[in-house]
Parts: structure tokens; C-alpha cells; sequence
């Protein structure tokens, strides 16, 4: 079959589906193929009809997640399929295999760590042959941790200063919640109660490193502490325990590249003195009670009513006002230190995470027309798109930015966040990540 679409974007329906299809109207260089892709046809072409002139052009294809030969049928006539189809551990793994199979480049918005891993297993030799480039959590999971981890890595070996080693990740946003997001989270919390030996996946620290083993002492951070530097009360990031897991497959994928003595985690600072501590025990309560009420049947027919449905999500005035930050300190073998800073304006999980999705797919679709695509497999956004992705934010209103530290800005490596003063919270978190343990 003749590849007469440069990118296809399934999903396009969809709450964040549309978000991407406005960005893409509104940055596709002219000349590049697009294609909306969903079950209906009415709804596709309603979508089309409000993304304006630049898109009247672009084609309709129908496809259902479960309809392997369609979706074989579409990943044959494209060079990039963007899926923002999800709960992907439900929808994704046939599309993943369709691409990998046809040679054809893939983006999502994951950030399910079962889904990511049996893509790993199930798809990564044959992209490898193919030279398929599947490319997952090219949205806020987890572009910022993963380019963040990226710069840092290049400044260093520019300077010659060694490998990374204790690298952390301080996150600040403010944002809204879709039905999507719910959903995903919901399908987790019943698998791990219907399969409870997938807690050991959930619990690994290299969960999607391909076996490679990465430094000792790789664990997910579960208890509020105080920052020594700063004297902020932090607490461990939600989206943490999948994205620290990303940044150590970019890792295990480049030959620990990154460091011997790479380690990595991520955090969230809810601020100074007592109400510092209030905010991080309510959101640590807050994320446990919400893990347990999704798990217990009666409780979740509450919460079931109570949360956004799939489709739905946050309003344009939120979308607009959101905004995210991302500090990534870290110190390299040789003492010198660094700090990365990823920033932009809207809504993270929304408005900038359908830039940052739609500019992965710009990046994959060039990347394919000048013959600079580099090897397949189930790769993350810094492994396949790195530096170019980097530019393609940037030009888009977003900061990436690494500073030398000068001494003393803060602790050596290992030593710049001061250990549990308070234990509060420590069972509803490890109902929230099953398995996990002190760090």
C-alpha cells in the first residue's frame, strides 16, 4: 500500500485529540499529508470543519482501537500515527503492533507503566527490524522529566565533567483533570487489585529498562521530607513513579550513557514552616484516599459521579491559565553541578501537552522525510527525537535551559534533601504505588 499520509492522528475526537488537531492546523509546514482518524466520520469531519482553512484539505480515515486489520490498513498508508487513544494498557497495544509490524513511526501520550512494558515485549524487536520508531509519553508524562535529564546529560559532556549521579526533580504546576486521565488511573487501580502480581512490575525501579540494570539504590520516593536548601516541605511527585522509570529506559537504551552512578528521582514542593506540612500531608492523603476510594467497589460508584467521564475535561479558561516548571538539579562525578529548568504556559496535561505532542509528530515526520530517523524500537522522546524536539519546544514559547551551579547553591550529591522528619501519610502512598518502599 502507497504511504500517501505523512501523519495520522488517531484519536482525533477525542478531548485531547482536538487540542493536538488545533495545534497541528496552526504549525504543520505546508506540504505535510495529515489525516484525522476515529470511529465515526461524522465526528471526524465536524472536527475538521472547526480547525479552519488550513486543515479543509486533510483526509477522514475510520478506525476502531480493536480492528487489527484496519488499523494495519492505516499504519500502512502513514509515516507517523499519533495515538491519543487511551486507557492505552485497554486500546493500545494493537496500533503499537501495527506500526511496529509496517515500519510506520508512532507517538502517544502514555504514561501507564504495564502498558509501556508489554509494548516493550511485544513490539521492540520487530520495530528494531523495521526501523519503526514507537515512541511513547511524548506529553507531560514525560517529555519535561526526559529532556530535562537529556540537557543536563549534554551540558555535562560538553564540559567534560563526567557522569551524572544524584539527579532530582523538583515539580511546580497548576492545571485541570480530564475523564481520560481518570480513567487510566482507574483501570490501574483495578488491575492491580484483579492481578496483584503485577504490584512487583509497578514496584521496579528499572520496570522499563529492558533488564538493564541501572545504579543501586534506584527507589521510588514515598514519604514528605524537607529540602535542605531551601527549607521547602516536599513530597513525592505523583507522576513520579512513571516517569522516573522513562528517564531510566532513555538511559538503559543509550548504554547507560547517563552515568554509572545515575540515580533519579522526582519530587513536588508544597512549600515552608507548618503550612508547608499541611499542604504535603493533604496531598499525600489526598492521592492515597483517592487510590483507595477507586478500589473499593461502593466508594467508587461516588467517585465515579463525582470525576470528569472520558471526553470531558478542563475548560479553556483553565487550559489557558495552567502553567507547569520543572527544576532538575544534579551533581556529576567529578563535583560539578547543574540545574535544568523545563517551563511553559497552559494547562500541562492539556494545552502544553498537545504541543508537545504535536511537535514530537513534526519532529518524527521531518526526521523521516531527511533521512536522519536513526534506529527503531520502543524508544522515549529523548532517545528518538532529543535535540531536535528541543528546538521544536523552544520555538514554541517553552524554556529548556541548563545553568552551571555555582558552589553552594546547593548540597553535594545525595545530600541536598534531608531525609524523613515526618512519616505522616506513609500507607495511603503505598496503596497509591503498590510496593513501593522508603528511600
Amino acid at each position: 500500500m502507497t504511504r500517501d499520509l505523512d501523519l495520522t492522528l488517531f484519536g482525533a475526537t477525542g478531548f485531547v485529540g482536538r487540542l493536538t488537531a488545533e495545534h497541528l492546523a496552526a504549525t504543520v509546514p505546508d506540504g505535510v499529508t495529515v489525516a484525522l482518524a476515529g470511529r465515526s466520520v461524522a465526528r471526524l469531519e465536524e472536527v475538521r470543519r472547526g480547525l479552519g482553512p488550513r486543515a479543509s484539505a486533510w483526509q477522514v480515515v475510520v478506525a476502531d482501537a480493536q480492528d487489527v486489520a484496519g488499523l494495519e490498513a492505516m499504519a500502512a498508508r502513514s509515516r507517523v500515527v499519533v495515538s491519543t487513544v487511551g486507557p492505552y494498557r485497554r486500546h493500545g497495544i494493537p496500533l503499537v503492533l501495527a506500526c511496529a509490524r509496517a515500519g510506520t513511526d508512532y507517538a502517544d501520550l502514555t504514561g501507564e507503566t504495564l502498558f509501556v512494558r508489554e509494548a516493550v515485549g511485544r513490539a521492540h524487536p520487530t520495530a528494531r527490524r523495521t526501523g519503526a520508531r514507537i515512541v511513547v509519553s511524548c506529553g507531560y508524562d514525560s517529555v519535561p522529566s526526559d529532556l530535562a535529564v537529556h540537557l543536563l546529560h549534554r551540558r555535562a559532556e560538553e564540559d567534560g565533567a563526567g557522569g551524572l549521579t544524584d539527579t532530582t526533580l523538583v515539580a511546580r504546576a497548576s492545571g485541570g483533570v480530564s475523564g481520560g486521565t481518570v480513567e487510566s488511573m482507574r483501570l490501574m487501580v483495578q488491575e492491580l487489585a484483579d492481578d496483584p502480581s503485577q504490584r512487583a512490575v509497578m514496584a521496579d525501579p528499572e520496570a522499563l529498562s529492558g533488564g538493564v540494570a541501572g545504579a543501586p539504590g534506584q527507589e521510588d520516593v514515598w514519604r514528605p521530607f524537607v529540602e535542605e536548601r531551601t527549607g521547602r516541605w516536599v513530597v513525592p511527585f505523583f507522576m513520579g513513579p512513571y516517569n522516573t522509570r522513562v528517564v531510566r529506559r532513555s538511559n538503559a537504551l543509550t548504554g547507560r550513557r547517563y552515568g554509572e552512578r545515575f540515580r533519579y528521582r522526582e519530587l513536588m514542593a508544597t512549600g515552608r514552616g507548618v503550612r508547608g506540612a499541611a499542604r504535603a500531608a493533604g496531598v499525600v492523603a489526598g492521592l492515597g484516599a483517592l487510590a483507595a476510594g477507586m478500589a473499593t467497589p461502593g466508594v467508587r460508584r461516588v467517585l465515579d459521579r463525582a470525576l470528569p467521564s472520558p471526553g470531558e475535561g478542563p475548560s479553556a479558561r483553565v487550559r489557558d491559565s495552567g502553567w507547569f516548571r520543572m527544576e532538575t538539579t544534579t551533581t556529576t562525578e567529578d563535583g560539578t553541578r547543574y540545574a535544568a529548568t523545563v517551563a511553559a504556559q497552559g494547562d500541562p496535561g492539556y494545552r502544553a501537552t498537545a504541543v508537545m505532542l504535536g511537535q514530537a509528530a513534526l519532529v518524527l515526520v521531518s526526521t523521516r522525510r531527511d533521512g536522519t530517523a536513526g534506529e527503531g524500537g520502543v524508544l522515549t522522546p529523548a532517545v528518538a527525537l532529543g535535540d531536535r524536539l528541543v528546538a521544536a519546544l523552544r520555538a514554541q514559547g517553552f524554556t529548556l535551559e541548563v545553568r552551571r551551579e555555582e558552589a553552594g547553591r546547593f548540597g553535594a550529591a545525595g545530600q541536598d534533601l534531608v531525609r524523613v522528619r515526618s512519616g505522616f501519610g506513609q500507607g495511603l502512598v503505598r496503596r497509591l504505588v503498590p510496593g513501593t518502599g522508603p528511600s
